[in-house]
């Protein structure tokens, strides 16, 4: 179980597509974004809370357990990795075209993110609850949606007790130790 403290605090990432590019505005690479996000949850081996996935970037918040550098690493790490593999092979070259950058020491060709990677780390119950507020609110606020739960991809839905049988990604919320317990903030 994971208590939010200044000891052992949450993080909130947010991951930017390179030059803003609406890389994450069809389903099937949003489903391949969520499949990947419970992949590096369970090679890292950290929970993942909350998230949002929005047409350039995507949001969120995850524990502690590794430094917010690693986390960091293993999702965007292996959402590129997916993404850009399913671009190679479904033959989206212009796609691949905008991604392409000069060939670093690794061999990479394709850079799917802006290298400005924002972590945060969330010290209180009161603060990670602003976080998951913002994050589910996103998708509104962008226009896409009128109201949060109608956006398929975050995890709003859980967080108010009524999740779609077929939902993209489960989150961890059952792993946090809630202080002034769970029913003041859920919902």
């Amino acid at each position: 179980m994971h208590t939010i403290s200044r000891d052992t605090p949450a993080l909130y990432l947010t991951a930017v597509a390179k030059d803003r590019l609406p890389v994450f505005r069809t389903d099937p690479i949003k489903i391949l974004t969520c499949a990947a996000l419970d992949e590096a949850r369970k090679c890292g081996g950290f929970a993942i809370y909350a998230y949002v996935i929005m047409l350039d970037h995507l949001h969120a918040i995850t524990d502690s357990i590794l430094k917010p550098s690693k986390v960091l690493n293993y999702i965007n790490g292996i959402i590129s990795r997916r993404v850009i593999d399913h671009l190679k092979d479904h033959g989206h070259n212009a796609s691949l075209q905008k991604l392409r950058h000069e060939t670093g020491p690794r061999g990479y060709k394709y850079s799917l993110w802006d290298h400005h990677n924002n972590a945060l780390s969330i010290t209180s119950e009161n603060m990670f609850m602003q976080k998951v507020n913002y994050i589910h609110q996103n998708p509104v606020r962008a226009g896409l949606v009128e109201r949060a739960e109608d956006y398929r991809w975050s995890s709003v839905r859980i967080w108010k007790g009524c999740p779609l049988e077929d939902e993209p990604l489960a989150v961890d919320i059952d792993r946090i130790a809630w202080r002034r317990g769970a029913a003041s903030f859920r919902k």
